[in-house]
């Protein structure tokens, strides 16, 4: 912004409080040049401003503070602006003018922030003859000592005004011969001095608090850390004679356990070393590295030794990228210091340690020595990896697991170069591993993976052999390497594969073979699985191999067919292993700029090109192969063979894909007549017959593979495959394969050539998918819809009349049930709007069903949008109701792009569709509401807000669909738009109580929050509603949503319809184990023990058990002497005449599967049950055999006991209780049956009896009550 700008900005826009005394000023200035008739230059206006600053500003003080901010900041405004010279000869005048402003102890942030800009803009062009004078006298070390001072002060934003003005000068040296700028010195002295005292202040603080780690000076000492960080950062680096003395003090401060200073020195030590990796302060890098490394703490220091590391890791890190050579030179020697401290007792210094020489060997190791070694480099590499084998003794045990992480990334480092580098190293954790007490495997792994990876597996299986299938004496086998070959395998050599895994797999399988149809021994599955593990290695083999053009040749290929045809457990890894080869060196051939072989893997792009050469000489018999495959592989299970196919077609030559293609078309038409008709009844047959493991027909399997074919088919080959696919769409009688003829269209627009045969047929495949309209099939509508998007997309402006002819058939789409589909439907209404926007002419006489004489119209919106508008005309309530969705859907796009009367048209037209009875059609012009109201302008709506919530509120009324909620969320939104008075004055009267109950919800939101926020509780953040598009947000969001802790209806349907989805997407999952044995997921029956509900603890059942006892009749007995248990109490008789059965502390009758402790009884778990099924509160069936369950509160639940009920009450109770059983068995309706441990009676059925409720665990008042005996 130009300083004209910048003056206009604050002369027409006073609106800031602090701007307004800006403004006056100026004004006064240019009043003042008005008279004297100065022009308005930024000289004019300096001089203005200099001789208004000395009456502002005195040697005695500030007399008006904020004229004197107001200069100062105008000041600062115009300074950089101002010739240098004239800066130069007024330097004294000017420092003395603002001296007052920056030493004034009542100075302001804001007069502060202002004096410094002005001062930096005069220090910056000041000469090396004005940095030479002292700082006594008025010069410009005396103002940068200033501001040294300033840069430490307690207010932020002075702070860091005054830390960037002096970064800016001291990056702004004046020409000399020195590196650094003149005040470098003075500034890093003065820093320094301010780091070390703020330091002592500190110390001596913590040590009057007895060692705690109080605040005391921190923030000071955090302060003058961002000053020294600020000087090393300027002035190429810090000042070379000062390093050593600042090396010593940032380790001291790093080991505070205060992280925020740890944290701060580092970035001091980062700031450093970056600023030494220009070449012009790079001579000083080799100094700061040798007095860092004189600085090495103590070997047992925990604190200091770790700070040190890091900072000795990223000075060599910084060294390698000024001296590559140089530094790969020192490589073993400060790998053996930093390797020393691996033996420390200290975990964080084992850490530290390696993580510096992982740094080391990732950063200290060019490329250049990766791909062509000297003799010199190779003894250095040779060193390191001594020192590296030496690691893995027993002397550094304590650390081998850092070790290992060193040892992975020096594999990964040295590529293929560990080969012989660290074959000792690979025979070292080879032995540790197959030790069966080593706790290390998993890292152990990892390693041998990574040098699998980096050596290659011939020369790690040299090492390390697989010992299969029987390992020799006193060797052990490894068959736990065969996952690590398939995870880490690339970039190998294939001949390998063919040598040694072939011939093992050969070997396991036929003894496999050999065993017959006999029932598998357990020896036979691992040799299954081993066989299957030894394939899943070929991916890797064949991703960028070496050797591909010797080893993969016509013996290979067969091999590969035949097993492809004859095992179908490793059709994957075969596919995944073809296709690798091809895709693997088309990344090489595709790669842009230079190459860089260590990361194309050695691989040139001139070799890359060969292989793919190679390759494609046996593409075409590969290509027959996997077609003949496809078709015998279900459906479930071609993804990888297609994608297998998709990479051959990439490169086989053309003569031999027009050979393929006409092939396989061939084919296609001989079986579209023994198919038959495949409509979605036989379909739906087909999934009830078990379809999963049924072969789709003929035709539709080579229809998939046309399609894959048609995007590398040549130019002249496309009316074949045009006269193929409209003979497809036009088949009524096969959904499927009409289906995917669809899809032949947006397949061709993925290709250059077949985008350009859709535009030269443009008009050919518009009258195909219009003539072809009445005969589409449900399950073809979203690809029907995505070819339409396709032809729409190249469309010429001269046939423009295809919109409005295809327009019905879209916006009836828009109600498809499908999803794909409606939203195929939208995205297509879009792109018609915006071809109709780029203009053209629309000849109306060839849509079809327009009359001969109807005129061409002009393209554009408005004429979409009355297109569009006409269906709302329908006979139809469903075709109006489509429409209004499609109107909606572009009106949210559109709104801004049309004029307002349209729109106001629009409204008036939902107006009266919004009195409509017809819910399909309200419900439509809801969520045209909704986006009326979250996307037009409040001037539209404000007008029509009584009319519209008049309307409106009738729904509210409405539960069927959701409409109530829907009203709802719509109001939500005009209240956050219009605010809630205006909503509640719009509303009828008898409707505000809505209204009332939102205002109501958000203020109990709000004081929840504010209370929460109070009591310093963190809320939980409800995870944002996530919508396909932004048209979905506006129509389905509400204010409930975006929200915290809404409780408004609509929640409650939301929870529910996110339990059912969770439901059925698979919610958790709990593994149900044994307390004594763990699950053994390996066994057959894992899956029983696998449930999708919590399993409950199970209920504790006594030991010993004691058989149920009969009579006679067969009824069971209670109590007494049992066969199985002798010592049983013997029944004892009772008042009454009534045999006591074996009671607990409570007198309950208890059964042998009851735990004494438990409170439920037989008895009472029977009548509970009764009461269940046939008591008052049992469900009871409506119409159409839906269950209702009565709310109604009883009189006496609360009650713990219960007298039988007097006539009218008993009754009463009869009457309400859907069944005739009363629980004690009173004078009502008598219970066909006794209860348990009731004698039988002759005679008096009209026995008062009193019933004890028990106390049940199921809840107070249910469960069966306690037999008291006759009163």
């Amino acid at each position: 912004m130009s300083l004209e700008d910048r003056l206009a900005k604050i002369r027409d826009s006073p609106k800031l409080q602090s701007q307004q005394q800006t403004a006056v000023v100026l004004s006064a200035v240019e009043d003042t040049l008005r008279q004297q008739r100065s022009e308005s230059t930024p000289t004019a206006y300096f001089a203005a401003l200099l001789s208004l600053l000395g009456r502002q500003i005195t040697s005695q003080g500030i007399t008006h503070k904020d004229t004197a901010g107001a200069v100062i900041y105008l000041l600062d405004l115009v300074t950089p602006h101002v010739p240098a010279p004239l800066l130069r000869s007024k330097f004294s005048e000017i420092l003395s003018g603002l001296a007052p402003a920056l030493t004034h102890p009542d100075a302001e942030a804001p007069l502060l922030r202002s004096s410094i800009g002005c001062l930096e803009s005069l220090l910056i062009v000041q000469d090396a003859r004005a940095w030479e004078l002292p700082q006594t006298q008025i010069s410009p070390r005396r103002a940068v000592a200033g501001l040294l001072q300033i840069a430490i002060d307690q207010r932020p934003k002075v702070r860091k005004r005054a830390q960037e003005g002096l970064a800016k000068v001291l990056a702004h040296a004046p020409p000399s011969p020195s590196l650094d700028h003149p005040a470098a010195d003075m500034c890093a002295e003065t820093a320094l001095k301010m780091l070390r005292d703020t330091a002592e202040a500190t110390v001596k603080t913590k040590k009057h608090k007895g060692g705690k780690d109080g605040p005391g000076n921190e923030p000071s000492l955090i302060h003058a850390l961002h000053l020294i960080k600020t000087v090393a950062t300027a002035s190429g680096g810090w000042p070379s004679r000062k390093i050593d003395v600042l090396c010593e003090l940032l380790l001291n401060i790093s080991r505070s356990s205060n992280e925020y200073l740890t944290m701060a020195a580092f970035e001091i030590f980062e700031v450093i070393f970056t600023g030494m990796a220009d070449e012009i302060s790079s001579a000083k890098l080799p100094r700061l590295l040798e007095v860092i490394s004189e600085l090495q703490p103590s070997k047992n220091d925990s604190q200091l030794l770790p700070p040190w590391i890091a900072v000795i890791s990223r000075g060599y890190e910084v060294s390698a990228q000024i001296e590559p050579d140089d530094t790969f030179a020192k490589l073993p020697d400060v790998f053996k210091m930093v390797s020393t401290f691996l033996t420390s007792p200290s975990h964080n210094i084992r850490v530290s340690a390696s993580e510096c020489l992982i740094s080391f060997v990732v950063n200290l190791i060019p490329d250049s020595i990766i791909l062509e070694p000297s003799v010199y480099d190779e003894k250095i590499l040779e060193k390191v990896g001594k020192i590296s084998t030496e690691l893995l003794s027993v002397k550094y045990q304590v650390a081998w697991m850092e070790v290992f992480s060193m040892l992975s990334a020096m594999f990964e480092a040295l590529r293929w170069r560990s080969d012989p580098i660290l074959r000792p190293v690979v025979r070292a954790i080879g032995e540790l591993r197959s030790n069966e007490s080593f706790a290390g495997k998993k890292e152990a792994d990892v390693v041998i993976a990574r040098a699998i990876s980096a050596m290659g597996p011939d020369a790690v299986l040299e090492i390390l052999p697989l010992n299969l299938p029987r390992p020799p004496p006193g060797q052990t086998g490894r068959v736990w390497m065969l996952p690590l070959l398939r995870d880490s395998v690339h970039n190998t050599k294939l001949a390998h594969f063919r040598s040694e895994m072939v011939p093992l797999s050969e070997v396991l399988y036929q003894r496999v073979v050999n065993h017959g149809t006999k029932e598998k021994t357990m020896e036979i599955k691992v040799f299954e699985t081993v066989v299957q593990q030894i394939w899943s290695t070929l991916p890797g083999y064949c991703d960028l191999p070496l050797d591909l053009t010797e080893a993969f040749d016509q013996s290979f290929a067969e091999m590969l067919a035949n097993l492809l045809y004859g095992q179908a457990d490793l059709r994957t890894d075969l596919c995944r292993g073809l296709q690798n080869l091809v895709d693997s060196n088309k990344a090489i051939v595709e790669l842009e700029g230079e190459e860089d072989l260590v990361a194309q893997a050695r691989v040139s792009k001139a070799d890359a090109k060969k292989n793919l050469d190679h390759l494609a000489s046996f593409a075409g018999n590969m290509l027959a192969v996997l077609f003949n495959v496809y078709s015998q592989t279900l459906p479930q299970y071609r993804g990888t063979i297609l994608r297998t196919i998709n990479a051959y077609l990439s490169i086989v030559p053309e003569k031999e894909l027009m050979e393929t293609f006409e092939r396989v078309a061939t084919n296609l038409e001989a079986s579209i007549p023994e198919a038959g008709p495949q409509t979605q009844a036989d379909k739906q047959k087909q999934k009830q017959d078990k379809s999963q493991s049924k072969m789709p027909p003929m035709s539709h399997t080579l229809m998939d593979l046309v399609i894959t074919i048609s995007l590398y088919l040549p130019r002249e080959s496309f009316p074949g495959l045009f006269r193929m696919a409209s003979t497809m769409i036009n088949k009524e009688d096969d959904p499927q394969l009409q289906k995917k003829a669809y899809k032949l269209i947006p397949r061709l627009a993925e290709s250059e050539i077949g985008r350009a045969a859709l535009l030269e047929r443009n008009g050919d495949l518009q009258q195909l998918l219009l003539g072809s309209a009445d005969k589409a099939s449900a399950p073809a509508r979203r690809d029907r819809l995505a070819a339409m998007s396709q032809i729409l997309e190249y469309l010429p402006p001269s046939d423009l009349h295809f919109i409005p002819a295809i327009l019905s058939e879209v916006v009836i789409s828009a109600k498809e049930v499908n999803e794909k589909a409606r939203e195929a439907a939208y995205g297509l209404l879009v792109a018609m709007g915006e071809k109709m926007a780029e203009g053209g002419t629309v000849v109306q006489t060839k849509v079809p069903g327009m009359p001969a004489d109807a005129p061409s119209v002009e393209a554009s919106l408005e004429e979409y949008f009355t297109m569009v508008s006409a269906g709302l005309a329908a006979t139809t309530p469903h075709m109006i109701s489509a429409s209004i969705t499609a109107v909606t859907r572009i009106m949210y796009e559109f709104h801004a792009r049309i004029s307002k009367e349209t729109i106001q048209n629009l409204l008036e037209l939902m107006d009266m569709f919004l009195q409509n009875p017809n819910r399909e059609i309200v419900r439509s012009v809801l969520g045209f509401v909704k986006v009326e109201v979250v996307s037009l302008p409040e001037s539209l709506i404000t007008p029509r807000l009584n009319t519209l919530l008049s309307n409106l509120m009738v729904w509210s009324h409405e539960h069927k669909a959701h409409f109530k909620l829907k009203v709802k969320h719509i109001v939500e939104r005009m209240i956050r738009k219009f605010g809630i008075e205006a909503v509640e004055r719009a509303c009828p009267p008898e409707d505000r109580k809505l209204i009332t109950n939102i205002r109501k919800t958000r203020e109990q939101r709000k004081k929840k929050k504010a209370n929460a926020e109070e009591n310093g509780e963190v809320q939980k953040e409800k995870p944002k509603n996530k919508f396909e598009s932004e048209y979905d947000q506006a129509v389905y969001g509400s204010e409930s949503e975006d929200s915290e802790g809404a409780d408004s209806e609509d929640d409650f349907v939301k929870s529910q319809a996110r339990e059912r989805n969770g439901k059925a997407k698979g919610g958790e999952t709990y593994i149900v184990e044994d307390e004594d044995e763990p699950l053994d997921l390996l066994s057959k029956r894992a899956l029983g023990n696998i449930s999708s509900t919590k399993p409950l603890r199970a209920r504790k059942v006594p030991q010993k058990r004691t058989k149920a006892r009969t009579d006679e009749d067969g009824k069971l007995i209670l109590g007494g002497p049992d066969s199985d248990d002798e010592a049983a109490p013997a029944p004892t008789r009772k008042k009454g005449g009534k045999k006591s059965v074996a009671n607990d502390d409570d007198g309950d009758t208890l059964m042998d599967v009851d735990d004494p402790d438990d409170g439920t009884t037989l008895e009472a778990g029977i009548n509970a049950y009764v009461d269940a099924i046939r008591g008052r509160d049992a469900p009871q069936r409506g119409q159409k055999g839906k269950l209702k369950f009565s709310n109604k509160k009883q009189r006496d639940d609360d009650d713990d006991q219960m007298d039988v009920d007097s006539g009218d009450e008993k009754q009463a109770r009869k009457s309400k209780s859907g069944s005739g059983l009363t629980r004690g068995g009173g004078n009502g309706f008598k219970s066909q049956r006794k209860g348990l441990g009731v004698q039988k009676t002759r005679g008096g059925t009209g026995v008062r009896s009193r019933v004890e409720k028990s106390k049940s665990p199921r809840g107070k008042g249910r469960g069966g009550g306690k037999w008291m005996g006759p009163k």
